[in-house]
């Protein structure tokens, strides 16, 4: 099981990835991603989805037309860990 970043590791984590905020509670990392067409915005989520079974790690997704929300914690221990700095890597790799 991972460890929930806090204090000075979760503020490194949020500058290391500066596409990403913290959720008010500080127990999430989110992105919004907005892509031009609405199959684009389903080809990523696909694509994460392939990423997040690899890790066996799965975010929580939101779909909006041609806008994605990716919201990242590790539900069984209720925060922010390793896993999903990870997670958030991959996915900027995957969109930037």
């Amino acid at each position: 099981m991972s460890d929930i970043l806090t204090g000075n590791e979760l503020e490194k984590a949020v500058k290391k990835f500066a596409e990403w905020e913290l959720s008010e509670n500080e127990k999430e990392l989110l992105r919004i991603v907005e892509f031009e067409e609405f199959m684009e915005a389903i080809d990523c989520v696909n694509a994460v989805a392939d990423i997040a079974e690899d890790l066996f790690h799965h975010p929580d997704i939101d779909i909006r037309f041609t806008k994605v929300t990716f919201r990242l914690t590790t539900h069984d221990v209720g925060g922010v860990t390793a896993a999903d700095l990870e997670m958030a890597s991959r996915i900027d790799n995957l969109v930037d």
